[in-house]
């Protein structure tokens, strides 16, 4: 998650006490006579289902969501959002491979959406539906490949997160005064508004269709490849064509105007922002500039479309190639942006596996924050590495290690620090042509996987000749502050 939430947290930061006052939705029984495609779209590819293969487990710190039968490869959503009546339709098309034998399995679906059908290659099939399980009570042979339907409908709404922070108690399907829909969903939570294996192990493709009333707009993850507005209502679709963990999704709804820029490479950016607000488009330009600074230290951007949308949440998230921000002057300010686009890199280009290793993400990219700061805001990096040691004894004692942390305190600030802090004692270490040498191909020896702590150890101990188990783990899983040096 982005370090947004954890500058709230840290009570730097609060809510514009103001927002702005929105039009009411639009009804959807309004109509129009034609259909009008209303935005520039890209052209559609054939989904490449062998990129999607993972390997999912259950997880060690939240085993209860997700579950290691079903190795999903394509998530094609068709769904229709009635904001007057606060309902969700939709029609989930997994295409999945069958990661182990199994006599059934299951699948996490929020109870307020109601299953209407399921079947399993063309044919009916027998589910039940019980809390968040739906389990399909068929029988599956390891690396059969097989296509799910399943027909749902509801009033959706969030589900409770497993956290302390001030920014979010709640993850998933949010829905506004206004009927407005935003997503943030991590570590779970997908599962409140599709059938999902909502496990970070397990990365799918993406196609997702959202029809609302028109002049409202949908907007998901990827590339926009259909946009067309019939009859009072407006369908957008979006593939994502680089497999993604489910905490990565987006899915807003609102009424949206769109803008686009560019980085100096080439970089093409879709901003999607509330209609008659310029200022916050404003704000989300910064991520032109801000993706020729990340490239020079990772490389060139992981993914074939890149983007922003702003939503009503009061925190920002990393969603895969369409960052979703929030709705207050610090979740917009450029550093909250670097943040969540080095996420693309480190969090979204590879993954955990597993969420005792969030630390995976949000190190890297916190120390990539604090040196854009020092580039861009004048405050020396020293500085900043200084104010983050003397914070770090009080968050393990608070928290618990960055690796081994509390499961009931998701996204504590032990997990964005100590890495941050481990990272740099190795950047100094090492200089940082090194270092961000080997950063670089890290991602390239693991580009669009999940991974584990293990992996990592092996990579860096591989580039840089030196036997580093006992450094990593004593930042990781250490209970005091480790010293100075490598």
């Amino acid at each position: 998650m982005g370090l947004a939430a954890l500058v709230l947290l840290a009570g730097c930061s609060s809510p514009d006490p103001e927002p702005d006052v929105a039009p009411p939705a639009p009804s959807s029984e309004s109509a129009t006579a034609v259909a009008v495609t209303t935005s520039e779209v890209a052209e559609r590819v054939e989904p490449d289902l062998e990129l999607a293969e993972s390997t999912p487990v259950e997880d060690s710190v939240y085993p209860a969501v997700g579950g290691p039968d079903v190795d999903a490869l394509l998530y094609d959503l068709d769904l229709a959002w009635q904001p007057d009546a606060r309902t969700l339709t939709g029609t989930a098309t997994i295409t999945f491979r069958a990661a182990r034998d199994a006599r059934r399995f299951t699948l996490d679906l929020a109870a307020p959406l109601g299953v209407e059908s399921v079947t399993l290659d063309g044919s009916e099939a027998a589910y039940a539906h019980r809390g968040k399980d739906l389990t399909v009570k068929e029988r599956l042979v390891r690396d059969g490949r097989h296509e799910l339907v399943i027909a749902y409908s509801g009033q959706p709404g969030p589900v409770a997160a497993p956290t302390t922070r001030r920014d979010f108690s709640t993850l998933g399907f949010t829905v506004t005064d206004r009927g407005e829909v935003w997503t943030m969903q991590e570590p779970y939570g997908a599962y409140s508004w599709y059938p999902v294996n909502d496990q970070p192990a397990d990365k799918a493709l993406y196609d997702i269709s959202v029809t609302v009333p028109d002049p409202w707009t949908g907007v998901a993850n990827g590339r926009l490849v259909a946009d067309v507005a019939e009859d009072g209502l407006r369908t957008t679709e979006f593939q994502l064509d680089e497999p993604a963990s489910s905490y990565l999704i987006t899915l807003a709804i609102g009424d949206y105007a769109h803008s686009s820029g560019s980085s100096e490479s080439g970089v093409r950016l879709d901003y999607w922002y509330p209609r008659g607000q310029p200022l916050v488009l404003d704000d989300m330009t910064a991520a032109n500039e801000a993706i020729d600074w990340i490239e020079a230290r990772l490389g060139p951007y992981p993914f074939s479309s890149a983007g922003i949308v702003a939503t009503d949440s009061q925190s920002a998230m990393e969603t895969q190639t369409m960052v979703t921000i929030g709705d207050n002057d610090y979740v917009r300010s450029a550093p909250v942006l670097v943040h969540e686009l080095v996420h693309q890199w480190y969090g979204d280009q590879v993954s955990p596996a597993d969420w005792r290793d969030v630390w995976l993400n949000e190190g890297m990219t916190m120390l990539l924050q604090g040196l854009w700061e020092a580039d861009h805001d004048g405050d020396r990096i020293n500085a900043t590495i200084g104010r983050w040691r003397d914070l770090d004894q009080d968050l393990r004692d608070d928290y618990g290690p960055p690796g081994a942390y509390d499961p009931a305190q998701f996204g504590g600030s032990n997990v964005y620090y100590s890495p941050a802090l481990m990272w740099n004692e190795l950047r100094l270490e090492l200089g940082d042509d090194e270092f961000f040498r080997i950063a670089r191909s890290w991602l390239a020896a693991h580009d669009n996987t999940s991974v584990t702590r293990d992996d990592l150890y092996a990579h860096w101990e591989q580039e840089t000749g030196r036997e580093l188990s006992a450094f990593f783990d004593a930042w990781i899983l250490g209970r005091t502050t480790p010293p100075r040096g490598v």
